[in-house]
């Protein structure tokens, strides 16, 4: 299949609905508004939301059960890039190439813009139109996983430690623990959340959670090679800011070519995890070559 143009149709329907989920600027307040869409349609490539439609296709599904879901992801994701990018975090003055939301918003209002995405997301997760003829004992697992890979046992818990660990010396286990949680976390809910919603049974959970677990970790490292040999035009940020800062990397553990190698590893075992499934996963085989591919 033509992953990249799987992922550009995809990602033009996860951008309409979020573009209907989101309020418009011309509602009051209108500066709060203006900050949330500002980061949300700021690119990306919408991987978390995609994951989860992807995965929810694989095991059959084919309306649009899976969408406001897949936003929230989204809303999710751009809400801890607007904090990550904060002074008291990284101080980042640029991301996918335009100014970060502190930067043309001023802090403050950035600070809320990121709380107001993640508040929304749990909103419309539970929207009537939402949750309408779906299980409702699903609907809760699935925002409880969502809650668990954003919150302190994942995402948060990820951050906190990448903080704390800046210019220190750091184990190898720490590094992973770190991977695993600071982004792992949350791309293992998207493929799990789609697995829910389209009925998967336990064989096939394990299976996508195996999965995710390795695109997780593999999308990490490979994150933490492009700041190495990236590109600043293709990335749309400043590269070699993990050395300056002193962030625990993989390749400053084990090496470039090493990384890659691992990644590769990663990406295998990933795909191994997908043997069960027929041709309608695909497009997830298609994102985790994709993932070991990409240049931004």
């Amino acid at each position: 299949m033509d992953i990249r143009e799987y992922l550009k149709q995809k990602r033009l329907q996860i951008d309409a609905a979020l573009e209907k989920a989101l309020p418009p600027e011309t509602e009051y307040p209108a500066s709060l508004y203006k900050a949330m869409r500002y980061s949300v349609f700021a690119g990306g490539k919408r991987l978390r939301p995609i994951l989860a439609t992807a995965a929810y296709e694989a095991l059959g599904g084919k309306d649009d059960t899976i969408i406001p879901y897949a936003c929230a992801l989204e809303m999710i994701h751009t809400y801890s890039l607007i904090h990550d990018d904060l002074p008291a975090m990284d101080d980042d003055d640029y991301r996918r190439g335009k100014p970060t939301s502190h930067r043309v918003f001023g802090e403050a209002l950035a600070i809320l813009a990121g709380d107001a995405l993640l508040t929304e997301a749990f909103g419309l997760m539970t929207r009537q139109e939402v949750v309408d003829g779906l299980d409702g004992k699903i609907v809760v697992r699935v925002i409880n996983e969502v809650s668990r890979a954003a919150g302190v046992q994942g995402m948060l818990g990820g951050q906190v430690v990448d903080v704390e660990s800046e210019g220190e010396e750091v184990d190898f286990t720490t590094l992973q623990w770190i991977h695993l949680h600071k982004t792992g976390a949350l791309i293992i809910a998207s493929v799990r959340m789609g697995g829910w919603l389209g009925g998967a049974g336990e064989k096939e959970m394990t299976a996508l959670t195996t999965y995710g677990e390795g695109i997780g970790l593999a999308f990490q490292i490979t994150d933490d090679v492009l700041d190495v040999e990236g590109d600043k035009e293709d990335l749309g940020k400043k590269v070699g800011v993990d050395q300056e800062r002193g962030k625990a990397t993989y390749p400053a553990f084990i090496g470039l070519e090493q990384s890659k190698a691992k990644a590769r590893e990663l990406i295998g075992e990933g795909l191994k995890a997908l043997e069960i499934f027929d041709p309608k996963a695909d497009p997830l085989r298609g994102i985790a070559r994709f993932i070991l591919e990409r240049r931004s």
